[in-house]
């Protein structure tokens, strides 16, 4: 499967902060907050919704092509990605602009508190699919990740025109989108990919129904935290998929990323939708029990044998033909 994936492309900075942010909340003054937290540990690393999916996809053996804007600062985080089997070739580099920064402060309960910069990622809306899908043979699949909303909308655009499938991912940037450009986003999309607030706030905007979603959209995946991920089609029952016990709960940046780059290797590999769904469950718990969103170790023999423990000796049975490309 030819996949696109778009989206931002960033570094991260991540921090730590030993208390709980709402002990320094006070209610009656939320409209005038005045807070800093100190941060007793610093991690600076690789990210972006983008790489950080096609980073999962690579690790699973497939060859994905990330499609996005970045800074000249990126020659060395282009090298780490075409390690991991990641095709850079859609990459825009921005001759005035660094590459994006996330800064986000996650407290002792695992809440969040973050600040994004755009930077060179304002020139994605610059770049057309069409040049990137025809080079390599044309796209089975294009994702439309958290980006600059202009070209969320573009690529959007694109994919309608060209006859591309796609999947509608706007997490992050829901909050900043009306109802109206949401409506544009996801209307038609192949899959919808959000987690339960995401999902909440789509049907709040749009004022459209759960129902309603169905009928405009071929998939909708909703990740549910702890409780893992719910799939649904119009006319089908849902599906519900649980997800695998954490060994250590250390960092939840990158999660959701992770989940979606499992989810859309099953969906590659010919899956089923419940069984793309736990491997994106799985690669999720990685995630989680790192530091970083691109620092977990997908060795092949320890994921089957904890998805075995999770899903069942028949569920890895049919994953396992497709680990042995995997990193280890």
């Amino acid at each position: 499967m030819k996949l696109l994936v778009t989206g931002s492309i960033a570094t991260d900075h991540l921090m730590t902060f030993p208390g709980r942010f709402a002990d320094s909340l006070v209610a009656d003054k939320l409209s005038s907050i005045s807070l800093s937290f100190l941060a007793d540990e610093l991690q600076i690393r690789r990210g972006g919704v983008a790489p950080n999916i096609c980073f999962g996809l690579g690790s699973l053996g497939l060859s994905p092509v990330l499609v996005g804007a970045a800074g000249a600062d990126f020659e060395e985080y282009r090298s780490w990605l075409e390690r991991h089997g990641v095709d850079t070739g859609g990459v825009h580099i921005s001759e005035v602009h660094h590459t994006a920064r996330f800064v986000c402060t996650t407290d002792a309960d695992h809440n969040q508190i973050a600040t994004f910069y755009a930077g060179a990622m304002s020139e994605s809306r610059e770049i057309e699919l069409h040049p990137i899908a025809s080079a390599r043979g044309g796209a089975d699949l294009v994702v439309i990740g958290a980006n600059d909303p202009e070209a969320m909308l573009r690529h959007t655009e694109e994919c309608r025109f060209r006859g591309y499938p796609f999947v509608a991912d706007p997490s992050q940037q829901l909050a900043r989108m009306d109802g109206a450009e949401i409506k544009r986003l996801i209307a038609g999309a192949a899959f919808l990919l959000t987690n339960e607030y995401e999902a909440a706030l789509i049907e709040q905007k749009t004022g459209w129904t759960t129902q309603q979603i169905l009928a405009k959209v071929g998939i909708r995946v909703t990740t549910l935290g702890p409780r893992g991920a719910r799939v649904e089609r119009a006319g089908a029952e849902p599906i519900e998929v649980k997800v695998p016990p954490e060994l250590d709960r250390v960092d939840p940046t990158g999660v959701g990323d992770a989940f979606r780059a499992g989810f859309l290797a099953g969906i590659a590999w010919g899956l089923g939708l419940a069984r793309a769904a736990e491997v994106g469950a799985m690669l999720a718990t990685l995630v989680v029990e790192t530091v970083g969103t691109q620092e977990y170790d997908l060795e092949r023999g320890r994921f089957w044998t904890r998805f075995s423990d999770c899903y069942g000796a028949e569920a890895a049975a049919e994953i396992r033909p497709f680990l042995p490309a995997c990193a280890g």
